[in-house]
């Protein structure tokens, strides 16, 4: 088993790295430039650049020895330098001289181009007639934008929220605990009230009682998650003012919520309970036991709930994203503040550091749900073994 579980654990190494590299083309290259978001379109070019430098989003995306730096300007029919180019190594197309100044004498020198141009302590690239293309060089071949997101996840660092001005960490661990006080009580009472009344549905198949949940069930797929978050803040926040509908003060304000949560789901969780649960009443070990004397409720909550759990465990486990989801919707109409409402409004507010926290700590806690699911089969069902 253990071996089993620290394999599976390294399986995950290169799954999670896929999902950072799709992330990062995402969020870098899809997204558009970080700067302009965060500067807005009235963001000079130098100032651009300054945030870009700050940033380390003016390196080269994976690797490389030299990369191209937006440093150039047009005025007047010829091409100049957009900012003065500070400490580096830089190489230059298309101009004969530069102009390097001394920061602390004030002094002007001309130089002429070969190949590239050392700028040192104290001085300062201020003109460049001519040229059409800078390039600077870095410290090392793997000294990029990805190699350097990934030394900061090694150690936490996550960048920090534009939108906020506080680390991503924190913005993320503050969110998870009203995200988690909504999720695992929709969870644990929706799965619980999903197997009972699947139970009781299996064992009066065909009568009154089960064609009465069903047709509940039925109705309860037919409305919109949206229409039961309004119809209840309607109903139960305004009309009877019984919950409070916006905030997060005490449990209290988590009661309607939860409610709705529960309910939205329960119609398609009944049906797929029930299901599982017929699959099992008609096998040969059922006729057994009901032979050998033992009551039906005992075959059925004992033996055949037993059995049937491995379809409902899958099935919990695959409804996690959309209770993700579906939190998020809850969270934005009641004014709960988890990762939820988090993330919805670093989508409207373009905050692309959030945004991609929350995508890689969606899949690693994905990828952990898949690997206790596949050990509670062993724990549930004997025939399961694992290839070590």
């Amino acid at each position: 088993m253990w071996r089993y579980i620290r394999r599976r654990l390294l399986e995950m190494i290169p799954t999670t790295f896929g999902v950072l590299v799709l992330s990062f083309l995402l969020f870098y290259v899809v997204g558009g430039s970080p700067a302009q978001m965060a500067l807005g379109p009235r963001a000079t070019q130098a100032e651009l650049a300054a945030y870009d430098a700050a940033n380390g989003y003016d390196l080269p995306l994976f690797f490389g020895h030299w990369y191209e730096i937006d440093a150039i300007q047009s005025q007047t029919g010829t091409t100049n330098l957009a900012y003065a180019l500070r400490q580096g190594e830089y190489r230059f197309e298309g101009v004969a001289t530069i102009d390097v100044e001394n920061s602390l004498t004030h002094q002007i020198e001309s130089r002429k181009v070969t190949d590239t141009v050392v700028v040192k302590d104290g001085e300062v690239i201020c003109a460049a007639p001519g040229v059409t293309r800078v390039e600077r060089r870095t410290q090392h071949f793997f000294d990029s934008q990805f190699f350097n997101y990934l030394k900061n996840l090694v150690c936490l660092d996550l960048g920090e929220s534009r939108e906020k001005r506080e680390p991503v960490i924190d913005v993320l661990v503050g969110g998870w605990g009203p995200t988690m006080s909504l999720s695992i009580p929709i969870l644990l009472f929706g799965s619980v009230c999903g197997v009972v009344l699947g139970l009781l549905c299996a064992a009066s198949q065909g009568g009154i009682l089960d064609r009465g949940i069903l047709v509940i069930s039925t109705l309860l797929m037919s409305v919109n998650y949206v229409v039961w978050i309004l119809l209840g803040q309607y109903l139960l926040g305004f009309k009877w003012p019984v919950f409070p509908i916006w905030g997060y003060e005490s449990a209290y304000y988590l009661v309607l919520p939860v409610l709705i949560g529960i309910i939205s789901s329960l119609g398609s969780d009944v049906r797929f309970y029930r299901a599982a649960i017929l699959d099992e009443i008609y096998k040969p070990y059922v006729r057994t036991a009901i032979a050998k004397g033992l009551s039906p409720a005992r075959v059925l909550f004992v033996h055949v709930l037993r059995n049937a759990l491995i379809p409902i465990v899958t099935y919990i486990s695959l409804s996690i994203p959309y209770l993700f989801t579906g939190s998020l919707l809850l969270e934005s109409f009641f004014g709960i503040p988890g990762v939820g409402a988090v993330s919805l409004d670093a989508i409207n507010s373009s905050d692309m550091s959030v945004v991609r926290a929350v995508v890689i700590f969606g899949a690693l806690i994905y990828q952990c749900v898949n690997l206790l699911t596949d050990v509670v089969y062993g724990y549930l069902d004997p025939r399961v073994r694992f290839s070590e």
